[in-house]
């Protein structure tokens, strides 16, 4: 439902292109790990996956679930929710591996929340934490890096700004993309495999960044 959602109502609010760098279907539970700088990049990515043939189970804030429609829809469609900062908070990575043991793609965003900017700017993806290299070591997955631009042309800074942009959009028609890299299989070591996980997304988003004329340097 969500996948589906996004592809249907992502173009009433901007225009989304999508670009790849290998032909044919993705492995089966591969691991999607893609950069996090607007309320609205998901939206991006879901539909750009699914123009790919990909319906991930999404890894997300497990405040979403309290949220009286999308929660269930979230929880009927085993998407899985993170606890941050609790004792529960590995118990998303229990689930996720399941969930690529059993052939199904997984998403996950490595940067640990949203950026403390007001500017409706792309930028580098920011430090990235260890996640996706534990999932990826845990499953023997490949890890496909997604890039995405233009999200926060869409919803940036703060709440009124945000609802602002989202109100406008429909209007301004904002260009958006999103760049599929080639899998790549982490190293051993949690350390060394979030930092080859980050070069690759960062690589994903200059592609994109580039594709909407954002600057593509680090910031």
């Amino acid at each position: 439902m969500l996948s589906r959602a996004a592809a249907a109502l992502l173009p009433l609010f901007g225009r989304l292109t999508v670009t790849r760098e290998t032909d044919g279907p993705f492995a089966a539970g591969s691991v999607f790990v893609a950069n996090h700088d607007s309320v609205a990049d998901p939206a991006l990515v879901l539909a750009a996956l699914r123009r790919v043939g990909v319906t991930p189970v999404v890894l997300a804030t497990a405040g979403l679930w309290r949220m009286p429609v999308l929660g269930r829809a979230l929880a009927k469609e085993g998407h899985v929710p993170v606890h941050r900062g609790t004792a529960r908070a590995a118990e998303a990575l229990e689930a996720a591996a399941e969930a690529v043991r059993s052939g199904r793609h997984v998403l996950i965003y490595a940067e640990g929340g949203l950026p403390r900017r007001g500017d409706a700017a792309s930028a580098a993806p920011r430090p990235f934490r260890t996640g996706p290299a534990r999932l990826a070591a845990a499953t023997r997955a490949a890890v496909v890096p997604v890039g995405q631009a233009g999200a926060r042309r869409l919803a940036s800074g703060p709440a009124a700004k945000q609802l602002a942009g989202v109100l406008t959009a429909p209007l301004r028609r904002p260009r958006l993309h999103v760049h599929i890299g080639r899998p790549v299989h982490l190293p051993a070591g949690a350390s060394d495999g979030t930092a080859v996980a980050h070069r690759a997304v960062t690589a994903a988003w200059r592609q994109a960044a580039r594709a909407v004329d954002e600057p593509a340097g680090d910031r």
